[in-house]
């Protein structure tokens, strides 16, 4: 042992580093070797205990070395609360709108610009010596694809199309993780790996699909979150897929770590390593268990696995090299977060020790929280141009509903700093310009309907509720207040919007009505489409959501959000629940009926002329990029984002059509911007099941740019070879 020490002094020594303001005590300290090096000595001083440890996220106290930790960030840190222990108070975050809300926003660089203060915020939390707490590896984002409108979880994904999914996860990924060439802010752990798209039975069930809907579709935003957004880590999800659990799939292995180079943290969800025995029942003892999840890759359980692994280890079902491979995973991500040395040249270790104002107090944290919220609006239905209301001849609004004067939080919200209701947000605006405003939450003794015939206007606040239940965490797992609710461990069974009836109600005493739906997911209010004349819709558990709801309604912002899934107008147009075969009728690519509203569809209050389609090549070959560009002029009163969207129709193609390419565009009113879209070959290319590869499919190929994927403005077509 002596000479062991003199040894690594030695080298220490002739290297002549200095870490932690001191001479270095360990090679695996020293910054200025390299990656494979500094972890390959780390795990040579390691004892078995550790190396077991390092499997639940342990950090390794005896050199020194401070474990990451673990937060939920789909929407802002969460530490403490319901998703962890419901007797344990929530720490004050900031809290965005839910991550069905930021996809909506279609905009690339916002949401890379929230993920980058939500990282800031983990590392405050975690370096700063008033908290201490833990959360610099950040479950976030969900890369899952919403397939079905009625998952329990519609509320944390992107939606239903792979490249917008896509191109939102690596732009979180990267805001993430920062743009320093050796450390990260934050490390992003993408969740589910693969195909958590339903939550009744997600323990026991499969997600059945070929290799062409793996590739093309349920597969594609994790790959390139790898890929584009140098995610290292992510989560595997309770279902199995083809029939074996994903905790030890062996695609984790085959496509995962041998083609797509991922060579970090692979952590099962909570209490997943235990289902492999009780729930999917593929074996009949946990030593068993562990060592199919080390075979798989699994480098972290997230439940109670050590007497399994040791006990498997022992009786020789795992080797200590097997293991030292996997945590060498884990060890990675600390590396990269900067946890095994104090190199001065790592821009985020003084974050929370050199500014010491609590971040979520800040005015630009407003600021940016409330922009995101404005961003997220999306502007369903504005007939008559009901909407902006004229502050100068609305005198009296009337604001009903049982959403209008809260903000509630989702089973992944920290506790916010303040919350602006809806209710709140238009008060504000109504003192400073001489408004009346009545409020009343229901039409108990017709007192909806008797403010209604007061107004000018009425203003309808509606939706879900996140928690399953009117008070926090009293609806048991499992189980929400109404059909049509849903959240983790939950589907919706029903798509009607329950407070339907009191807008007919209203809406009979004055025809002046909007709707504003706050909810986690889409509702098939037919109803409120053919007689309200206008409607809107904001997501759940953000802090700012009553400023977003004003700035919007009274035209102090214009809304550009579009939405990101299929809203269909009866449950009946919905495949079985469980058959993942989208190209059954799922998504905006295959579904054959008339949608209530289609896939990125949303309106504005100006209007937008495209002209000028014009497209480099007339044929492209799989070496090629597309450049497409086309002009977009701001025809209305009004200057406001546009959302441009790309479709192409492949030759030999089933799907309608699919996104690849979008931009958000600002236009001021009365000129014209020309928008650029870059399409590389490669994202034109589908799945060849023959030849096990991507391919460019040959032939003519339908380009088509528009506002939505139903109202296709402009066409043009090109050869692929």
């Amino acid at each position: 042992m002596k000479n062991k020490i003199g040894t690594i002094l030695l080298i220490c020594s002739m290297w002549g580093s200095v870490v932690w303001g001191q001479s270095c005590r360990f090679p695996f300290q020293n910054p200025q070797l390299n990656e494979e090096a500094r972890l390959d000595n780390l795990i040579s001083l390691l004892t078995l205990d550790e190396k077991v440890a390092l499997f639940g996220g342990a950090g390794i106290p005896r050199l020194g070395i401070r474990g990451a930790g673990s937060s939920e960030a789909l929407h802002g840190i969460v530490q403490g609360g319901p998703a962890w222990n419901p007797n344990q108070p929530k720490q004050i975050t900031t809290s965005f709108p839910q991550a069905y809300g930021l996809g909506a926003t279609w905009d690339v660089e916002l949401i890379q610009q929230v993920a980058d203060y939500i990282a800031y915020e983990g590392r405050y939390l975690y370096q700063s010596p008033k908290y201490q707490r833990a959360g610099l590896i950040l479950w976030s984002p969900n890369a899952d694809l919403g397939r079905d409108i009625r998952w329990g979880r519609t509320e944390e994904c992107y939606g239903e199309d792979p490249v917008l999914t896509a191109a939102l996860t690596v732009a979180f990924v990267k805001g993430l993780q920062g743009s320093h060439p050796k450390y990260w802010k934050a490390a992003s752990l993408m969740k589910h790996f693969l195909a958590n798209s339903h939550e009744s039975g997600r323990v026991e069930t499969s997600s059945d699909f070929d290799e062409t809907l793996f590739r093309e579709y349920y597969s594609y935003p994790f790959w390139k979150g790898i890929e584009q957004g140098g995610a290292n880590a992510l989560m595997t999800a309770y279902n199995a897929y083809n029939g074996i659990p994903c905790t030890i799939s062996p695609v984790l292995r085959k496509v995962l770590q041998k083609e797509w180079g991922f060579d970090g943290m692979i952590i099962t969800d909570g209490g997943a390593f235990q289902q492999l025995k009780n729930t999917h029942k593929v074996f009949e003892r946990l030593e068993d268990a562990a060592q199919a999840c080390i075979k798989a890759g699994t480098t972290r359980f997230l439940d109670d696995y050590k007497a399994a692994l040791k006990n498997a280890f022992y009786e020789g079902k795992v080797s200590e090299k097997e293991l030292e491979e996997n945590i060498k995973g884990n060890l990675r991500i600390m590396l990269r977060l900067g946890l095994l040395d104090d190199d001065d040249s790592n821009p985020y270790k003084s974050i929370g020790i050199k500014d010491t104002i609590d971040p979520w107090l800040k005015e630009e944290t407003r600021q940016l929280v409330r922009l995101a919220a404005r961003k997220s609006a999306v502007l369903l239905k504005n007939e008559g141009r009901l909407l902006p209301l004229d502050k100068g001849s609305v005198k009296r609004i009337a604001v009903i509903g049982n959403r209008a004067d809260v903000v509630l939080e989702d089973w992944y919200s920290g506790a916010m700093p303040y919350k602006i209701t809806p209710l709140a947000g238009l008060k504000e605006v109504a003192e400073r310009e001489g408004i009346e405003i009545r409020y009343v939450k229901d039409n108990k003794r017709s007192a909806a309907e008797d403010a209604a015939a007061w107004a000018d206007v009425v203003i309808v606040c509606l939706g879900n509720d996140p928690t399953g239940s009117q008070e926090w965490a009293k609806a048991p797992w499992g189980q929400t207040a109404l059909a049509s609710d849903g959240r983790e461990d939950v589907d919706r069974t029903s798509l009607q919007l329950e407070q339907e009836d009191l807008l007919r109600s209203v809406y009979k005493k004055n025809p002046r009505t909007v709707l504003v739906l706050i909810s986690s997911f889409p509702y098939a209010i037919n109803w409120s489409q053919d007689n309200i004349p206008a409607i809107l819709h904001f997501t759940q558990s953000c802090q700012e959501l009553g400023h977003a709801v004003s700035d919007v309604i009274f035209g102090d912002y214009n809304p550009a959000g579009r939405t990101t899934q299929t809203w269909v107008k009866d449950i009946s147009d919905l495949p079985h629940i469980m058959d993942y075969d989208i190209r059954k009728g799922r998504t905006y690519m295959y579904f054959k009926g008339k949608p209530l509203y289609a896939f990125g569809h949303g309106l504005s209050y100006t209007s937008f002329d495209y002209s000028h389609l014009q497209v480099e090549q007339k044929t492209l070959s799989a070496s090629e990029t597309l450049h497409v560009r086309f002009n977009v002029t701001n025809t209305g009163e009004y200057s406001g984002d546009e959302v441009v969207q790309v479709y192409v129709k492949l030759p030999g193609d089933v799907a309608a059509k699919r996104l690849k390419g979008f931009s958000r565009v600002f236009v001021e009113k009365g000129k014209t911007e020309t928008v650029e879209i870059q399409i590389p070959a490669t994202d034109l290319m589908l799945w060849n099941a023959a030849e096990n590869c991507f391919k460019l499919p040959e032939g003519k190929m339908e380009l088509m740019v528009g506002s939505a994927s139903d109202n296709i403005k402009l066409k043009s077509k090109i050869r692929l070879q």
